[in-house]
Formats: structure tokens, C-alpha cells, sequence
């Protein structure tokens, strides 16, 4: 067996495996996406029950095998339990995820993307912060920590002054920054047009939790 290693990271995804496993995507600082197996972690007396779900953060300890990692230990340090029982949390969430996942390969540094998922599920338990800005403003991050973001918006003279200086603001500041402004309505109108036509020419996939979230967004479904 390989000697065990320490990560730290999010769990992304977590499905049920065999009659008590589980297997799980944990985004990581210092492996970026990796897959383990969780063995007996559906037991009700299993010290992993707790941590082998999604949002969990904290230090895995893992061992590493041929096509994946075997999960023995996690001290997890947030649970993010405000965003997990509120429907809309958990609908946002769910998709900061996916695009994390989206965006990280394995033996990758995730720590950048990881940073970045963690403070915006932070921003959305922040009742005083609107969704859709920390949605907008996250999108446009991880796209530029990505190296698919063009610069370029930041002098289109077609946009509005404010709104040019939020972009350029956004790809600039540290992570911790990100979410320390509101916009006016108009503002955050052309912003969001300009992430959406982004996220369509740069996005070759669909994100099946941006549909449900979209959905329940227009049709007032929370």
C-alpha cells in the first residue's frame, strides 16, 4: 500500500458505490480533481459518514492506487449546513460546484479554484450579498483563473464605464476581495449580458444545475 497522503479540498460530488461505499470528486489544493473511494462510509457507525458528501471541506487523508485514491481519514473544518438546508443555497452551490469540476483535471494545482469555491460559497450564506451578483462575479473569476477570460471587455467602449471598471476590478482582485461591492440594477444587467455571452462562445457544455436554477429563478420556484 502507498504511504498516505494529506490534501486539502472540497468534496464536489458523492454517489453511492457498491451496498456501503461511496465514491467521491474532491477538488484539492495540491492534486487539483481527484477520485476516491470512501470504503463503508453509508455505515451509520462509519467515521466517514459525515465527511463523504458534497460540500464538505477539510484534510483528507488518502491513499493513492492505480486509477484512484482510497479515502482514510477526513477533519473536515466546514460543512456549509446554512447552504445545504436552503434550497436556494444548495441550487447555487450544486453549480459553483459543477463548474469547479468543469474547470480542474487531476495532478493540477487547484488551489486557485479551490480558494475561489470556497469564498463564494461563503459569499452566498452572506444573506446581505444578492445570488446572482456572487453567481455573476464567480463566473467571470473562475473563467479568468482559467486563462479564458478576455481582457479586452475592459475596454469595450460599447459598455458602460461602471461596468467596465467592475470587470476589470473582478479579474484583478485577490479572491478574499471579490465579493465587497454591489452594483445598480442597469450596472449588473450589462454585466451579467456580458458574462452570459461569454459563458456561451467560451463553455463548450451545459450545466444540467444552472437548468434547474435558471428554472426556479423564472419561475419564482424557491
Amino acid at each position: 500500500m502507498s504511504e498516505p497522503q494529506k490534501v486539502r479540498g472540497m468534496v464536489l460530488q458523492a454517489s453511492s458505490c457498491g451496498e456501503y461505499d461511496k465514491r467521491m470528486v474532491i477538488l484539492t489544493k495540491e492534486r487539483g480533481k481527484i477520485t476516491a473511494f470512501a470504503r463503508g462510509a453509508r455505515r451509520q457507525k462509519s467515521p466517514l459518514l459525515a465527511a463523504a458528501n458534497p460540500f464538505v471541506f477539510g484534510v483528507f487523508t488518502v491513499y493513492e492506487g492505480r486509477d484512484a485514491y482510497t479515502l482514510a481519514q477526513a477533519e473536515v473544518s466546514n460543512y456549509f449546513m446554512e447552504l445545504k438546508e436552503d434550497v436556494v443555497g444548495t441550487c447555487y452551490g450544486c453549480y459553483f460546484m459543477e463548474v469547479a469540476s468543469y474547470y480542474t483535471r487531476e495532478n493540477l494545482d487547484g488551489a486557485q479554484l479551490l480558494n475561489l469555491l470556497y469564498a463564494s460559497l461563503l459569499a452566498l450564506s452572506n444573506e446581505k450579498l444578492d445570488n446572482e451578483l456572487v453567481r455573476c462575479v464567480f463566473e467571470m473569476k473562475a473563467m479568468a483563473l482559467n486563462g479564458e477570460y478576455p481582457y479586452s471587455v475592459t475596454e469595450d467602449a460599447s459598455l458602460q464605464e461602471a461596468t467596465r471598471y467592475t470587470v476589470a476590478y473582478v479579474l484583478e482582485a485577490p479572491i478574499q476581495k471579490l465579493y465587497t461591492f454591489t452594483l445598480k440594477p442597469e450596472i449588473f444587467r450589462e454585466l451579467r449580458m456580458v458574462q452570459d455571452r461569454l459563458n456561451r462562445t467560451g463553455i463548450d457544455r451545459d450545466f444540467k444545475s444552472l437548468q434547474i436554477l435558471k428554472s426556479m429563478v423564472e419561475t419564482g420556484g424557491f
